[in-house]
């Protein structure tokens, strides 16, 4: 019996030992593990943020530049419009009254497309009276509505 202890007790010593040897490195296993699980959470997190950021980011862009496309659009739109305008002077005759009279027209067009009717003022004209100057300042559609660009800066700041 002591024989059979002798030759089975290293036996035993080695199958303990091997069994320590391999729990202590799955322990090992397991801690490196746990860090590199850690370093990818933090690796993930920091990706995670930096896209969120750069989606913001992007976002705003894409946002500015559908604003300044839509503003762009706009004002070709807008420089695009004008306005046609034409005059004659228009008598009438009553018994002993000779009646003179300035007649004004004037169409709103985008392209050659017309965007209005004939707008007509009919305006009295004294004896001697200027008709340059008053087609300077009848219109019916105000030059610098129809375009942006002639808007002045101070108009332009409060609109």
């Amino acid at each position: 019996m002591e024989g059979l202890l002798w030759v089975l007790l290293p036996g035993f010593v080695a199958v303990a030992s091997g069994l320590l040897a391999w729990f202590v490195m799955q322990s090992r296993l397991e801690v490196a593990l746990a860090q590199e699980r850690e370093s990818l959470a933090q690796a993930r997190g920091t990706i995670e943020a930096e896209r969120s950021a750069l989606e913001a980011q992007l976002g705003t862009a894409i946002r500015a530049a559908e604003e300044s496309a839509k503003r762009v659009a706009f004002d070709n739109f807008l420089n695009e419009l004008r306005v046609e305008q034409r005059h004659y002077t228009r008598e009438n005759r009553l018994l002993l009254q000779n009646r003179r009279s300035l007649v004004i027209q004037e169409r709103m067009y985008f392209r050659n497309i017309p965007l209005s009717d004939w707008i007509e003022h009919e305006i009295t004209l004294e004896e001697g009276s200027d008709v340059t100057r008053i087609l300077q300042d009848m219109t019916v559609f105000d030059k610098g509505v129809v375009s942006i660009e002639d808007i002045p800066r101070n108009r332009k700041a409060l609109a």
